[in-house]
């Protein structure tokens, strides 16, 4: 019969044998039939059948039949739960013309992401879901609140304690913020102006999100030694969680420098040690060595950044300022490795220095590379990828049961810049690389990372598991054709490998091509 039967044959098979039965009158809207399914939570595959009625899961059996409006014979092909990205650029690319139905997201079986993370995002959610649901999304969106948002709202760049009347906004905007769906607080402490909080504010807030039942999300303070230092970063992730009362997560968890490198056994022992006490604890993380930020946020310290950019340039400017500022920077560039570790993957200024080292162009310049760094800030900023974190911490921290898998990447048009390949590959490197080839984790916690555990985690009801009753959001494939094609070099690639994609019930993709449904929701915590 083929692996996908069409509407118009199901209907003439319907009229063949069920006379005047209509498409409504059908048991299920979707079949999928002799796959290997694998549910999420972690238990090894089991031969099922899937039926699918309303975009919801309605019957799973070891063998259904009757006629349906589609049919997926997955031919023993894997069935997993869609994957779940909770931590996600790509919320700003989804909103864009073109770009809605997420394709560099679905080819690696995506099917839910996080927006907002690291503290950023809109502070008005309800205008970016409206914005995002007129744009015809592939794959679902759940929304965070950003407190850098939030804190640059109502604080600009200052550097200071809100006074009680500002406080009062800043908890206003964040229970505004849930009311409007939000899943949970996020923060970007390593950043300005989320680097300016304390974590007594920071408690206050979160606790707002728990008054919802959201969580904490958190790019740490430090996640090196720039400041407080990894492990001092990790336990203020655990004092708000647990002051709080909420989950708390320490966001796309890494080990940043090779001055750090073998810290993630202490890092994870913390938060080890906080969950054996009660303390609500996770982490999640991308499968890649090398990080990605912007030139400011990875070299220019806070202090410089306070007032917003146009004190920034004129301390950049100031003779005084600049001596200590190149100072500050040489060491930045150190703890990350080095000037030839720092790929430029976005210019402001000028296009054609994507792609290239700080070092080629400092010696282009015929400058220093901290030099150059300010340079390219005061020209009007870049975006780097970052080679600074070692293999074995990397590992570690995958291997642990509370780890979910994220990308941290965003959702750009092809060939705009040379992007870090996450955005098009980390779900699909996991699979490859962690679990094919190295063996870090089995194939059923891999699925596990991407799946249940952060739909439990973030409360995203009925999804993530294939159960009766839940959202089908399914992926299908064999994993041995798993393949990530993105690369440092050449990022614009999607990933390869999957057979079959559905998003609410609805085929997004179908033998390894896109269709052009586009089935995706703004998911609503309350």
């Amino acid at each position: 019969m083929g692996f996908f039967r069409s509407t118009l044959f199901a209907v003439f098979l319907g009229a063949i044998s069920l006379g005047a039965q209509t498409l409504q009158d059908l048991p299920y809207d979707l079949l999928i039939i002799n796959g290997r399914v694998m549910d999420g939570s972690g238990n090894p595959w089991v031969r099922v059948d899937i039926g699918v009625r309303a975009g919801q899961i309605v019957a799973i059996e070891r063998r259904l039949e009757g006629p349906s409006a589609n049919e997926i014979d997955a031919e023993g092909r894997l069935v997993t739960p869609g994957f779940i990205d909770v931590h996600s650029h790509a919320g700003v690319g989804l909103a864009r013309p073109g770009l809605g139905q997420g394709r560099s997201l679905l080819a690696q079986g995506v099917t839910t992401i996080v927006a907002n993370p690291d503290g950023g995002g809109p502070v008005d959610l309800a205008a970016q879901r409206a914005e995002l649901e007129v744009n015809q999304l592939g794959l679902n969106v759940a929304l965070l609140i950003g407190h850098g948002s939030i804190r640059r709202a109502v604080l600009g760049m200052d550097d200071r304690i809100p006074d009680e009347d500002e406080m009062e906004e800043m908890l206003n905007l964040v229970r505004r913020g849930m009311k409007n769906g939000a899943y949970g607080l996020s923060s970007g402490l390593f950043y300005a102006p989320g680097n300016f909080a304390t974590t007594d504010e920071l408690i206050a807030l979160a606790s707002v999100a728990s008054e919802f039942g959201g969580l904490y999300t958190s790019h740490i303070r430090d996640e090196g030694n720039y400041s407080v230092g990894l492990i001092a970063a990790v336990n203020e992730v655990i004092r708000i969680a647990e002051e709080a009362k909420l989950p708390g997560i320490v966001s796309h968890m890494k080990v940043l420098g090779p001055d750090s490198w073998g810290l993630s056994v202490a890092a994870t022992t913390r938060l080890n040690m906080a969950r054996r006490r009660g303390v609500e604890v996770f982490a999640d993380q991308y499968p890649y060595t090398a990080s990605s930020t912007s030139l400011t946020g990875a070299f220019i310290p806070r202090w410089a950044q306070v007032g917003g950019e146009a004190e920034l340039q004129r301390r950049m400017g100031a003779p005084e300022t600049r001596r200590r500022l190149i100072e500050e920077v040489r060491t930045n560039l150190r703890r990350r490795g080095g000037a030839a570790s720092q790929i430029i993957a976005f210019s402001r200024h000028d296009r054609s220095l994507e792609g290239r080292s700080l070092a080629d162009i400092a010696e282009m310049r015929r400058q220093a590379p901290e030099e150059t760094t300010l340079d390219l800030v005061a020209e009007g900023g870049a975006s780097i990828v970052s080679f600074n974190m070692s293999e074995d911490d990397l590992e570690h921290i995958m291997r642990q049961s509370y780890t979910m898998t994220s990308s941290d990447g965003g959702l750009v048009p092809m060939g705009d810049g040379k992007p870090h390949p996450r955005s098009y590959g980390a779900h699909a490197r996991k699979l490859e690389r962690y679990v094919r080839n190295r063996k870090v984790v089995s194939l059923e916690s891999a699925v596990r990372s991407m799946t249940s555990l952060p739909a439990t985690v973030f409360g995203l009801t009925n999804r993530g598991v294939i159960q009766t009753g839940a959202w089908a959001d399914l992926a299908i494939f064999e994993p041995g054709d798993i393949h990530e094609t993105a690369t440092y070099t050449d990022p614009h690639q999607v990933a390869q490998g999957m057979y079959a994609v559905v998003v609410n019930g609805s085929v997004v993709i179908e033998k390894g091509k896109f269709t052009a449904a586009a089935p995706g929701r703004v998911l609503s915590k309350n």
